[in-house]
């Protein structure tokens, strides 16, 4: 290998999946893997995934994993992948010593702040939007009970007027 060649980061993730049927877990570890290689500075160097396997806590619902093996171009790369994928593990493979300059640490490091800002955003949000179900569904269970009050508030003065006519009669 040349000087000006740069050595790729091998690294081996891990992706787990859980769902049903059992063929559609597959399909779409599958899928991911496609994904994956289409992923920029990305290159996957070895796959294996493995038979799903029925959970025994939760009847009809299937786990299986696949091993995936990656050469990224750079670190920023496997940082991506890290976020965009969520492998249950990572293990890098090559090489032993990982050496890099600050500029290369600033791309990691805003990568992951990026990420993490999105993430929170969207945390906002949901949060957001959780409360105003919330205020909405209270508000429709308040109406609703008011509606069944008013409602037995009406058979009730019915029952008393038929009484009152009765000891009138």
């Amino acid at each position: 290998m040349s000087s000006d060649e740069k050595k790729k980061i091998d690294a081996v993730f891990i992706l787990e999946i859980i769902g049903r049927p059992a063929e559609y877990i597959v399909e779409t570890l599958n899928k991911i893997i496609q994904t994956m290689k289409e992923e920029k500075g990305v290159e996957i160097l070895n796959t294996k995934v493995n038979e799903p396997i029925e959970l025994k806590e939760q009847k009809g619902f299937y786990s299986t994993f696949a091993e995936v093996e990656v050469g990224v171009d750079e670190l920023v790369y496997l940082a991506i992948l890290l976020f965009k994928y969520m492998p249950a593990h990572i293990e890098i493979i090559s090489p032993q010593n990982l050496s890099l300059t600050n500029y290369k640490w600033n791309d990691v490091l805003n990568e992951i702040t990026r990420r993490l800002h999105g993430y929170e955003e969207l945390a906002r949000i949901m949060q957001t939007e959780k409360a105003i179900l919330e205020n909405k569904l209270r508000a429709a269970l308040g109406n609703q009970e008011n509606n069944g009050e008013r409602k037995e508030v009406k058979e009730d003065k019915k029952q008393k007027n038929k009484k009152d006519k009765k000891k009138n009669e």
